[in-house]
Order: structure tokens, then C-alpha cells, then sequence
């Protein structure tokens, strides 16, 4: 059996793996809150969170951390596509793990990636 989260966008379809931490991490959370169907839910009511409760929450965390325009949850998106182009992780993969269509799309993670032409030519 795969453990994994099903994306939910429009794009291509695919399960992003989970690992070690992720998995543990969730186990807690379920452990936390035995008696409710939902894993995310609301502290004010225990009703399953919302996109909007997870804007709110992204949007306060970037006003902690003082990073001084606002954020927003698909930034995280963001950082994962230039992470894994940052360490070089190849355009095709990068498309099919993010559910790009087209590869246009995942040129803005590869174009500014420093590693995209490591490895071209060895001495």
C-alpha cells in the first residue's frame, strides 16, 4: 500500500509519498483527537478546518515571522518547486510531482535553479 496524499488541484494526477516524520506526525495528531473523524480541525470548535482557516493561519505566521509582504499557503507550493530544482532535481520529474501539464509551467522553478547545468560536462 502507497502512504501518501492525493492531490487535489486540476493538474496531472498523482500521490505525493509520505515519509518517517510525516507519518509520525500525523499519527500523533490522530492520537490527539481519537474521537474525531477529521485529522485537521478547528481549535475554536473541532469542526474540520477549512482553506480559509488555513489562510488565516498561514497569513498570521508570516506577520510573526516578520517576513514583511504577505503570505499565503500556495507560497509554500512555491518553495517546494524551486527546493527540489534547487537540488537538482530534473524538469520532468519536477512537472509530474507538482501535476504541471506543461513544462512552461515549471520553468520558473528550473530557469533561476544555480545546479541546472551541473553535471553538463565532467573534467
Amino acid at each position: 500500500m502507497r502512504t501518501g496524499v492525493k492531490r487535489k488541484k486540476h493538474g496531472s494526477e498523482s500521490v505525493h509519498p509520505l515519509h518517517g516524520v510525516e507519518l509520525r506526525a500525523l499519527r500523533e495528531l490522530r492520537r490527539a483527537r481519537p474521537e474525531s473523524r477529521w485529522l485537521f480541525v478547528s481549535e475554536r470548535d473541532g469542526k474540520p478546518m477549512t482553506t480559509s482557516n488555513v489562510r488565516k493561519i498561514i497569513t498570521r505566521l508570516g506577520i510573526a515571522a516578520k517576513i514583511g509582504f504577505p503570505v499565503h499557503p500556495h507560497q509554500l507550493r512555491h518553495a517546494t518547486g524551486y527546493a527540489l530544482a534547487n537540488k537538482g532535481v530534473d524538469t520532468r520529474s519536477l512537472a509530474a510531482y507538482l501535476g504541471h501539464r506543461s513544462l512552461e509551467s515549471t520553468g520558473i522553478y528550473t530557469d533561476t535553479a544555480p545546479s541546472r547545468f551541473k553535471d553538463f560536462f565532467r573534467d
